[in-house]
């Protein structure tokens, strides 16, 4: 058999260039979490602009509308990742999420921004973000964690890139001219991203590598099919706990500019800075928790994060300062990162990677409940209270029943559908 090449080079060497690829691909996508820079320009457009009367949770509901797509399309497009392969699924998910964007820059109401922004450009995410996933997972099975976690990289450090953009370019050229310069750019970068990413040939493994044998009691069958994933125990646990870790996190991207310039009383550039600080955090995340998750288990690793969030949470509730306030967030961004990384390698590691893409799609269902919670949780406290301090106290309760299911629950199947 020849050998297996990549990029014209040997496969153990080519494979790292498909992570660097899925790492810029996933930067593109990952602009979402520079929403908060976007809230209070659009907030401006639609009031002062437009005449309309807008709260905080209208302008907050694209973002969670964007993310709820973004899962949905997941399980839904996992089995054509396997049949027209990784390249034409990133270009058309790629397509479609610039395609949002574009059209977002044309919106004269927030409904047709959740439609436009939140519908097409969700779906085009959803339909691109599980391929890079799939591809690391394939080309790395003695390096899973790592792998995927810097693949997903570029999604959770986007906002570092992208929120100091946005923010320059809503200053220079308008919050609705921004929109149209991110979707010709998402366009064109997945499309020339997308020409190389391919799968390895079945059964091809790295050279000198071998399958770890099992340890006692913790054999786990690795070609779980969708349909025997959903009758074992360990899919609902890492659910509920990816629900959780997600929540935290998505509610702390949503609001953390207002946070800052609302709660701890920091100005907007500042504000603005912060978001891209705190996207390092978030970005760097995924290696960190995906490299705990290969060297500790997906449990052990589950229960950090959960301590990590419910200190953060109350230390924010507690103490809501500027110090703490940088802290926290910086935090829950981590953690949320952490998440993106110990899901999918749980997902694989628990329930292997025969149907992969199929299984994390329903896993990632989480992903979706939880920006849909988490920034609506966010946005109705702030509109009854009048501020988002009391959304912390509920983010300590969920950390904590987190941190019980993941210590008991979070477990491989012993066997193939055992109906656990």
């Amino acid at each position: 058999m020849e050998p297996v090449k990549i990029l014209g080079m040997k496969a153990e060497s080519g494979r790292w260039v498909l992570v660097l690829l899925g790492m810029v691909i996933n930067l593109c996508l990952g602009t979402i979490y520079s929403w908060s820079v976007f809230v209070a320009p659009l907030t401006a457009y639609f009031s002062q602009d437009l005449g309309l009367t807008v709260t905080a949770t209208d302008v907050l509901l694209p973002f969670s509308v964007f993310l709820a797509f973004f899962a949905l399309a997941m399980p839904l497009t996992g089995k054509y990742i396997e049949t027209l392969g990784p390249r034409k699924v990133t270009i058309i998910g790629g397509f479609l999420t610039g395609l949002g964007w574009l059209l977002a820059s044309t919106v004269s109401s927030v409904w047709q921004l959740h439609l436009m922004y939140g519908v097409i450009g969700g779906l085009g995410v959803g339909i691109a973000y599980g391929v890079p996933v799939a591809v690391a997972a394939r080309w790395f099975p003695d390096r899973r964690g790592l792998a995927v976690g810097l693949v997903l990289l570029g999604f959770g450090f986007s906002a570092f890139v992208t929120a100091n953009l946005a923010g320059y370019l809503i200053t220079a050229m308008g919050v609705m001219a921004t929109f149209r310069v991110f979707g010709i750019a998402f366009i064109v970068l997945t499309f020339l991203l997308a020409l190389p990413l391919v799968f390895p040939p079945a059964g091809w493994k790295p050279e000198g590598w071998n399958p770890p044998a099992p340890k006692p009691g913790e054999a786990v069958s690795c070609d779980h099919t969708r349909t025997e994933m959903l009758h074992t125990r360990s899919f609902y646990a890492l659910w509920v706990c990816y629900f959780i870790g997600c929540l935290a996190g998505l509610m702390a991207i949503g609001i953390a500019k207002p946070v800052g310039t609302e709660v701890v009383g920091i100005d907007t550039g500042l504000a603005t800075l912060l978001v891209g600080f705190f996207a390092i955090f978030n970005g760097g995340g995924r290696p960190v928790f995906g490299s705990l998750t290969d060297r500790l288990n997906p449990r052990n690793t589950a229960v950090i994060s959960f301590v990590l969030i419910a200190a953060a949470s109350l230390l924010m509730w507690q103490v809501p300062t500027v110090p703490v306030y940088i802290l926290a967030f910086a935090i829950l961004w981590g953690c949320l990162g952490g998440w993106l990384a110990i899901a999918p390698t749980a997902t694989a590691s628990y329930f292997g990677t025969c149907d992969y893409p199929r299984c994390y799609g329903v896993v990632f269902l989480a992903y979706g409940a939880g920006a849909i919670a988490g920034p609506q949780l966010a946005g109705f406290i702030r509109t009854a209270t009048g501020s988002y301090l009391g959304v912390f106290p509920y983010v300590l309760v969920l950390a904590l029943a987190g941190l019980v299911i993941a210590w008991f629950l979070l477990r491989p199947p012993v066997g193939k559908a055992a109906g656990q």
